[in-house]
Parts: structure tokens; C-alpha cells; sequence
């Protein structure tokens, strides 16, 4: 199974580019109305429209292994965007050219939900 039902018209699917889960919501549950359309299908689902996350990092980045290096003498950062954009259709995961991950610009299968 590519997808985990989280219930209430949640679906999530593990994202190779990001190393991450990803939620899906397919009723509509925000106010602007915005869901995205699903053809049913837990082992090669497709998804409209696109999927799209935008966030800021940081880099170089603080972690759990140096978070206490970085208490003790803080190294300047600077905040860049990170973009995972792609399309989910029969199963595929197609990764748009925006996407600033390394599988931008690729197609790979979606992978099974552990």
C-alpha cells in the first residue's frame, strides 16, 4: 500500500525528496474550500491538482547532533527556500523543476507506506 488513511479525508504518502510524509485532504476542510480530487486507488494513486510545500531552511543547518555546538557559539545561517512540488498520478510521483530537492525534474514510483 502506497498510501495511509489518517481518516477524516486524509491521505499520506512518503515523499522520497523531502525524506518526509506528506498529508493529502480530499474533503473539503478549509475555509477557501481547498481539497484535492483522488481516484480512490491506495496502490497507484493520483492526485489533483499539483501538491506544492514551501518552507524556509537554514543553512548550515542545526541539528539534535550539534545543537549544543550551536548553543556555545552560534555560526551565522542564512534562511533559503525549499520547494517540493510535484504531481501524483497512477502511482508516480513526477517532481517539478521548482522543486529544490535532488529529484527535481524526475519521475520515481511512489514508495510503499511502512
Amino acid at each position: 500500500m502506497k498510501l495511509h488513511d489518517d481518516e477524516d479525508g486524509q491521505y499520506s504518502f512518503y515523499c522520497p525528496g523531502c525524506k518526509s510524509r506528506h498529508v493529502v485532504t480530499t474533503i473539503e476542510t478549509f475555509s477557501n474550500g481547498a481539497k484535492w480530487s483522488w481516484n480512490g486507488s491506495m496502490d497507484k494513486p493520483t492526485f489533483q491538482p499539483s501538491y506544492l510545500l514551501t518552507s524556509d531552511q537554514w543553512t548550515p543547518p542545526v541539528t539534535y547532533e550539534n545543537l549544543a555546538a550551536f548553543r556555545a557559539n552560534p555560526w551565522p545561517q542564512t534562511k533559503k527556500p525549499y520547494i517540493c512540488h510535484s504531481f501524483i498520478t497512477d502511482g508516480q510521483i513526477r517532481f517539478l523543476e521548482d522543486s529544490t530537492h535532488a529529484l527535481a525534474g524526475q519521475t520515481v514510483e511512489l514508495p510503499e507506506w511502512k
